[in-house]
């Protein structure tokens, strides 16, 4: 799994010209899997997100995470994150997880944040989604869950 991570001040998601996602204060989390990801995964990737101090204190030190700034989350699937670009210049999507399997995954996350209080507005999943935010900073984050889960 990776996860394109970014601290904004508004974020929103339309497709056909319909807002289906926006939030104000928080993070836009761009969230693509793997073929060989695994679901038991899925929880500690996102707590890992969750406890990131990525959001600054009253001394401009990135030293908070979203629930000490009360922020909302806007989950977008991003299967492209797990493309190949370094063989030749077309991208491969070999190692992107099949759309039935992602899809459990973005949910599975969907449903652990919105478990846990947080205010989770999302994109639709396999649509052609018009992503348009302002990045606060800008501060931007990539996770991999390969290097998480060594």
């Amino acid at each position: 799994m990776k996860a394109v991570i970014q601290t904004v001040h508004d974020a929103r998601v339309t497709v056909d010209n319909n807002v289906v996602g926006q939030i104000k204060d928080g993070m836009l989390i761009y969230f693509g899997v793997a073929k060989n990801d695994e679901e038991r995964d899925v929880i500690p990737f996102f707590d890992k997100i969750l406890k990131m101090r990525i959001f600054k204190d009253e001394n401009q030190r990135m030293n908070l995470n979203l629930k000490s700034v009360n922020g909302s989350i806007l989950l977008v699937s991003q299967f492209t994150l797990e493309t190949n670009i370094y063989a030749g210049n077309r991208p491969s999507l070999d190692s992107a997880a099949p759309g039935e399997k992602a899809k459990l995954f973005y949910e599975k996350a969907i449903q652990y944040l919105k478990d846990l209080g947080y205010e989770v507005s999302t994109g639709v999943f396999g649509a052609h989604m018009m992503v348009s935010y302002v990045n606060d900073g800008p501060e931007t984050f990539v996770l991999d869950s390969r290097d998480l889960f060594k």
